[in-house]
């Protein structure tokens, strides 16, 4: 086996995923476990067992480890919001550094994946990367010359929970859905696999399963439609990226990263709607796939940047 050289936790609502990396950032060994989310002690106490065996495995009990959360860590007070994990309101670092007997650093999983993939990843060598994951939910992360740029609140790009312009609701005759953060028309309701869920069931589709839909735009118009709608939706996210950070790469992964001729579909969606003749960026798959978070992640912890 190749030397261990860091480690990674991949924390989200359904499992906390261990992984060893070599010095090549390739995975040498991984376990999953299923996230308990009924209580906090049964959570941290999962979550140390994960972070116990990376250190039993590696053979080092000061393993670089960084821990790539679905949430958000107030850089000021330490304390965490998520959504599908018992950590809200808690103060995770502090918790989690009293249970193992050190500190490891938590870093948003979006941000990981830009990371990820902006070093040795779609991304390499691009001077700004945005890391969309189209997945479940919408998050984003951006790195800045292969470093994440200062996050005041600890805020990833949240461009999930950006509205949706009304403008292209109405091109399209769409309802405005309630979002599960409290607000009305967040991009995610629309862009998300849920959203292309939910496009689907409103066009009468009778199979609106994503992965199916997409799979039949080529041969069913009905299908066609909905995923015009959507990557027309999507570009309308995208475009709002694009006036805010104007990435030079975007990387989309998550479960919709899959879909066939995506940056192509993604790209001339944008180019729709963009302001005047201005560059577009250069719309890319994620290279890393699921593990490009905690790979991330790990990239961080073994440069010490975590």
């Amino acid at each position: 086996m190749a030397a261990l050289i860091s480690g990674a936790i991949d924390l989200g609502g359904t499992k906390i995923e261990a992984r060893l990396f070599d010095a090549s950032a390739n995975t040498q060994g991984m376990r999953r476990v299923p996230t308990p989310r009924d209580d906090f002690d049964s959570f941290l106490a999962a979550l140390v067992g994960q972070i116990r065996w990376l250190e039993e495995q590696s053979g080092d009990p000061a393993l670089p480890v960084a821990i790539s959360i679905a949430g958000l860590i107030d850089p000021r007070t330490g304390i965490a919001t998520a959504s599908n994990i018992p950590v809200s309101g808690r103060n995770l670092s502090r918790e989690l550094g009293e249970a193992l007997g050190r500190d490891l650093p938590l870093i948003n999983d979006c941000m990981a994946f830009a990371y990820s993939e902006a070093h040795g990843g779609a991304g390499e060598g691009a001077a700004t990367v945005l890391g969309l994951i189209l997945g479940t939910g919408v998050g984003a992360g951006f790195v800045i010359r292969g470093d994440l740029p200062p996050r005041h609140a600890g805020l990833a790009v949240e461009i999930g929970h950006l509205g949706m312009p009304a403008r292209a609701l109405t091109r399209h005759g769409l309802p405005i859905w309630p979002c599960g953060c409290g607000r009305d028309a967040c991009n995610e309701n629309y862009t998300s696999g849920t959203g292309l869920r939910r496009i689907a069931e409103w066009a009468g589709l009778s199979d609106p399963d994503p992965v199916h839909v997409a799979g039949r735009a080529a041969t069913d118009p009905e299908a066609a439609r909905v995923m015009e709608i959507w990557a027309d939706l999507t570009g309308e996210m995208l475009y709002s990226a694009q006036l805010m950070l104007d990435p030079q790469v975007i990387v989309v992964g998550g479960g919709l990263s899959n879909i066939p001729g995506l940056p192509e579909r993604l790209t001339g969606a944008l180019k729709r709607l963009r302001l005047g003749q201005v560059s577009l960026p250069d719309i890319r798959v994620a290279v890393h796939g699921d593990s490009s978070g905690a790979r991330g992640a790990a990239l961080m912890a073994k440069a010490g940047k975590a």
